[in-house]
């Protein structure tokens, strides 16, 4: 029986039928030909071109099998770095968003015959943190990126540093609190006896206080109002000279303590202004992203907050507005919108088309696609002198549009 006439009934029904996953049993990974059932799939297996595909299979069946298995491994792993990064997730959840690219490897043909071996794997091999739980077997990712480790370290040495500080400042303070002591030679301790009374004997106390007595204090109190700072302070000090009386060693101590905790408070507030400033000047290096827009560029838009109509959408370049902000038109609708830098991202296009280098020394210059290296986020350019520039980070170059 032929093909069905394209635009017939049978036609829109056959495309119907193969859009979307199919059944894993009925794909071929060494054809990659998906079939829709089971006698379809009896037919492919019996067919001329599986055949041949089969012998090359058996002459060497390690090395496919162990470059499927990588593939599945990379794409998997890639996807749970990218989306999911170090939060613990469910499994299968990632496996399920990994399927829905129609060009993926399938898992029937890798070493794994199962979602749990595979994930079993994962967590003997130190790539992922897995644990099984009611609902089914979970995974992390671990990070050993290079520069993610070097700030691990940064922060470890920071936290040990601010704590030998903090005990450096302690000691310091029962050092003065032991010199204190020491000055004042009261180191013995005294002994206080209990307070006895003799039979017979009674204590009493005079409480009253004459009214000639009351009405002095008052003339004192109302005279020193009017007195000076000055004055009043010189007849202090004349009055501690003539009592002689020495200070206690608590009143020492206590001042020592005193001063210790002002000093302290001093330097915490110090180390938070540091500290602030630091943070500050982090935050403007960080938010303050080189501007790449450049015309006549296609750039995609990766906000969700114009609708699930314009995510992922791709267009061209217009105009540029203070550097940092695009008039683009979209290719699909030929609407004109206006956004910023942080809500595009570049477009990467097939080998041999041009683009347009927007970062680094070659800033401004056309080049052609050479070669992507998708293991490393970048691609080789040639320039149009001849001059190949190698590993150029995608976000440094983008599609151009020719007209």
């Amino acid at each position: 029986m032929g093909k069905a006439e394209k635009g017939t009934p049978k036609d829109l029904a056959n495309r119907m039928k193969a859009k979307g996953l199919q059944k894993l049993r009925w794909y071929c990974q060494m054809c990659q030909k998906q079939c829709r059932d089971e006698n379809g799939f009896k037919c492919h297996t019996m067919s001329e071109s599986h055949q041949r595909q089969l012998l090359l299979f058996a002459e060497n069946p390690d090395k496919f099998l162990d470059s499927f298995s990588e593939e599945f491994l990379e794409g998997y792993l890639s996807l749970l770095r990218r989306r999911f990064g170090t939060k613990r997730v469910h499994a299968n959840n990632v496996y399920q968003e990994y399927i829905q690219d129609r060009d993926h490897v399938h898992m029937n043909a890798t070493q794994w015959e199962t979602l749990t071996d595979f994930v079993k794997w994962l967590g003997r091999e130190g790539k992922c943190l897995v644990d099984e739980t009611e609902k089914g077997w979970y995974v992390a990712y671990i990070d050993r990126d290079p520069e993610t480790l070097r700030r691990q370290e940064q922060l470890k040495r920071r936290e040990k540093f601010e704590k030998d500080e903090e005990e450096r400042f302690q000691e310091f303070i029962n050092k003065q609190i032991e010199l204190g002591r020491l000055k004042t030679g009261d180191m013995e301790e005294k002994e206080y006896s209990k307070l006895q009374r003799d039979e017979g004997e009674t204590i009493t106390l005079n409480m009253k206080i004459s009214g000639a007595k009351q009405m002095s204090k008052k003339v004192e109190k109302a005279s020193n109002v009017l007195l000076s700072a000055s004055t009043s302070k010189v007849k202090s000090e004349e009055k501690q000279r003539r009592e002689g009386k020495k200070r206690s060693a608590l009143a020492d101590i206590m001042e020592e303590e005193m001063h210790g905790k002002k000093m302290k408070e001093t330097l915490k507030k110090q180390k938070g202004e540091e500290r602030m400033e630091k943070e500050d000047v982090e935050g403007r290096l960080q938010n303050s992203d080189p501007p790449w827009l450049a015309q006549n560029i296609i750039v995609k838009v990766v906000t969700k907050d114009l609708g699930s109509r314009f995510y992922k959408q791709k267009g061209i370049v217009r105009e540029v507005i203070d550097k940092y902000v695009a008039v683009i038109k979209l290719l699909d609708c030929g609407m004109k919108m206006k956004l910023d830098q942080a809500h595009l991202e570049t477009v990467i296009p097939a080998p041999s088309r041009k683009v347009l280098i927007l970062s680094g020394r070659h800033k401004g210059k056309e080049a052609t696609l050479k070669s992507i290296q998708e293991e490393l986020f970048s691609a080789s350019l040639e320039l149009e002198d001849g001059m190949v520039v190698k590993d150029v980070p995608y976000e440094h170059f983008s599609k151009l549009h020719v007209s």
